[in-house]
């Protein structure tokens, strides 16, 4: 429910853009600028999650993330009533901020729970949050064609939010529910940017994010502006690629425990690498959506497997999730203008290329998602 809600909330927002760009009157690059401070908020977020986590607990960091994501999305229904562009910008920004400090809690708690099972369930927990995503998109795509305002629509989501936080976060795990986490000597949550293992997950992790985020980003154009089709054949191949990667985060819980994690994670990048080239030099848009299943199957294991690793051991695991999270959401923040970029030169369908050669270099790093022994519940 709690990952679900987050993908519902973030979409809700993203799939009215359009709407907000009407509101204030903004171009292309000045809705770019606005967007950019919901990034910029997530990106400074993120290295503090940890330590609000070994302080609040995972559901007491979910709760207090909720509450300033509903003062936001009031403040940002306010500023759209009214037309009020900079304090919706100032908004925006704490708005990244609680989205990304939620996204490192949610995943810490995922991974508890899944270590104290016996079998793999961290990408259905992403599947949940893509499915709330898909949701969230096609109320707001409903909403809109139906004329609802995006205040309205806002504050009907900080409504729905407030009433699953508070029944979702009452069944989390206990806090410092391991045992030998409260006999292991305090180091400083800084610590883990030093770890090897922690910066080599962090790049698969990487990898994954900006294998995801160009999608989001850059499917619909490159499909339309590289093949000719039209603004709903655009909309459609994105749909092919969410739509494959949430069946392919469903079935990996299966796929991880039979191959394990690092034989499945190079399967998910060689099958990016081979979706990205298909989609890039397909001469036709149905060849094209072929390449876009297998990018979505690529795209869809690395994040929440990148998660599990770095929450291998729950003495560390809130500091280490928030440094792969840190360099995870550099993939979403630098990823859209860089492909932007190397897009005016070489064209957006080609520019996506420089997604494979990352994959690459996640291909190379894949060994350190290795499990480290299991700390079972019975310890």
């Amino acid at each position: 429910m709690i990952f679900g809600l987050n993908g519902l909330v973030f979409a809700s927002w993203s799939a009215r853009l359009p709407s907000v760009a009407e509101v204030f009157g903004l171009s292309p690059g000045g809705l770019g600028l606005l967007l950019l401070m919901t990034g910029l908020g997530s990106v400074l977020g993120l290295p503090l999650a940890g330590s609000l986590v070994e302080r609040l607990g995972t559901a007491g960091t979910v709760r207090a993330c909720a509450a300033v994501l509903g003062a936001m999305m009031a403040i940002i229904s306010v500023s759209l009533l009214n037309g009020w562009l900079f304090p919706c910008g100032a908004a925006l920004f704490f708005f990244g901020f609680a989205v990304g400090v939620w996204d490192v809690s949610q995943n810490i708690e995922g991974a508890e729970v899944e270590r104290h099972g016996t079998k793999t369930i961290m990408p259905k927990f992403h599947a949940a949050f893509s499915a709330g995503a898909f949701v969230g998109a096609m109320i707001g795509g409903l909403l809109a064609h139906l004329g609802i305002p995006l205040w309205l629509h806002l504050l009907g989501m900080i409504v729905l939010g407030a009433m699953v936080v508070i029944i979702a976060t009452r069944n989390f795990l206990p806090a410092h529910a391991d045992p030998g986490a409260d006999d292991a000597p305090a180091r400083s949550r800084w610590l883990a940017w030093r770890e090897p293992r922690t910066i080599a997950i962090g790049l698969v992790v990487l990898a994954a994010a900006l294998t995801e985020g160009s999608a989001n980003d850059w499917v619909a154009k490159a499909t339309v502006d590289g093949m000719g089709a039209s603004n709903s054949g655009g909309a459609i191949m994105f749909a092919v690629f969410v739509a494959s990667m949430t069946i392919f985060r469903y079935l990996g819980s299966a796929l991880l425990d039979r191959f394990g994690r690092v034989a499945t994670l190079r399967a998910c990048l060689g099958s990016a690498i081979v979706g990205l080239g298909i989609f890039v030099f397909a001469p036709n848009a149905y060849l094209a959506a072929v390449g876009a299943v297998l990018w979505g199957a690529g795209a869809a294991l690395g994040f929440p497997v990148g998660m599990s690793a770095g929450a291998d051991d729950p003495r560390h695991a809130a500091a280490r999730v928030s440094v792969v999270s840190t360099i995870g959401y550099a993939a979403f923040l630098a990823g859209p203008p860089l492909l932007g970029f190397l897009g005016d030169h070489v064209g957006i369908r080609h520019a996506l290329l420089a997604v494979a050669a990352v994959c690459l270099v996640s291909f190379l790093s894949a060994p350190a998602v290795r499990p480290r022994e299991r700390v079972t519940a019975s310890r």
